[in-house]
């Protein structure tokens, strides 16, 4: 039988290049279906996912015994006036977030979280608890520091707040409506850095909200204590109060506030070593308002600000040259005229033992300024 060669081999050759292809096509339709898939997963994760995933493990939720107090009206019921006191103390649940801040189980938060705590249970991510100690609290910043006992725990990284951008991305942790007990895990909510620097002074619950950093990432009650984190993971505030616009509504409405980082690090530091901030302090200066009598009499230029009536010997009021009938007129730039306004300008401050404080006085119908250091008391 006759064969052409060539024909063969051009066949075989046709053969070879069809399997080649057919192989490539095969594999190219198995192949994309996982790599697609391996593509959208990859396009999911963003800096926020990549955020909560660095931080997530160190944010804790905490359940608090604490004891409360309610003033009784006797008139309610005077037959039982004699009997029963005008207070009445009772326990209350309350729930709050919070941030591991070192291996070894320190945990920062709220001081209103934990305030007048019998017991505080701390709940870290996975559902594992622990009794929690109090530490030390700073009731003028709103900032208390917790221990838990155990060692290499997760904990998070603080960043810097004086490094902020208005509108870069914030991302709130934490425990909003005791969420964290459903799955143990903290609940994350996204939005921006609305604001920086916003100043509220002193609060009727003798907290000073001063610097706050904004936000609209959706806070709620329970939130508090937790942290508020940037898109690099890092803690940048601690979240503490949001505004709702109504007395009757408690609900977000996108303005949220946390005490920045910075602040914070600086008020644990002093938890940690010494269990409290030192901010009893004394200047040995007495002062009273000057009323329009006294004005007259003392034949004073204004009635605004405080009169000194005495220094006391040996204080920091008689070291800085402060003498009796300077009038303090402003403290720190602030205008005084009444003593509360200069306790409401040094806590508004922030100040503690050892800080120094601005008095602009008048002596003698000249203005000057006068350097007084706040000290210990003895």
């Amino acid at each position: 039988m006759y064969f052409n060669l060539e024909l063969i081999l051009m066949i075989n050759n046709y053969s070879k290049i069809l399997f080649a292809v057919f192989f490539i096509l095969s594999f190219q339709l198995e192949t994309p279906l996982a790599a697609q898939q391996d593509g959208i997963d990859k396009s999911r994760q963003t800096a926020i996912t990549h955020a909560i995933e660095k931080i997530s493990a160190s944010v804790v939720g905490i359940n608090v015994t604490q004891l409360k107090q309610q003033q009784v009206n006797p008139f309610f019921n005077p037959f039982w006036e004699g009997f029963f006191p005008y207070t009445r103390t009772f326990k209350v649940d309350n729930m709050g977030s919070g941030v591991l801040v070192s291996p070894d189980g320190y945990i920062i938060t709220n001081t209103h979280v934990v305030d007048n705590a019998m017991e505080i249970v701390v709940t870290l991510k996975g559902g594992k608890s622990y009794d929690a100690q109090l530490v030390g609290v700073d009731n003028l910043t709103d900032i208390s520091l917790l221990k838990i006992d155990d060692d290499n725990l997760p904990f998070a990284e603080l960043g810097d707040s004086d490094k902020l951008i208005v509108g870069e991305w914030a991302v709130a942790l934490g425990n909003p409506l005791g969420l964290f007990d459903v799955n143990h895990q903290p609940t994350a909510t996204a939005g921006i850095i609305s604001g920086v620097e916003m100043d509220f002074g002193l609060k009727e619950a003798g907290h000073v909200y001063q610097d706050m950093v904004q936000t609209d990432a959706a806070i709620n009650p329970g939130n508090s204590g937790g942290p508020l984190v940037n898109a690099l993971g890092e803690v940048i505030g601690i979240n503490t109060f949001i505004m709702t616009g109504s007395n009757y509504s408690y609900g977000s409405i996108g303005i949220g506030f946390a005490i920045p980082i910075n602040r914070v690090k600086e008020v644990a530091e002093d938890l940690k070593k010494f269990g409290k901030v030192e901010r009893s302090y004394t200047t040995g200066v007495h002062v009273q308002a000057i009323d329009p009598n006294m004005q007259h009499y003392l034949r004073l230029p204004t009635s605004d600000g405080v009169i000194i009536t005495d220094v006391e010997k040996r204080s920091s009021g008689e070291r800085a040259g402060l003498q009796i009938g300077d009038v303090i007129l402003e403290v720190d730039d602030q205008k005084i005229n009444a003593p509360k306004d200069i306790i409401r300008v040094i806590d508004e401050g922030l100040h503690k033992v050892g800080d120094i404080v601005k008095l602009t006085i008048l002596r003698e119908n000249k203005t000057m300024d006068i350097q007084l250091v706040l000290e210990e008391p003895k």
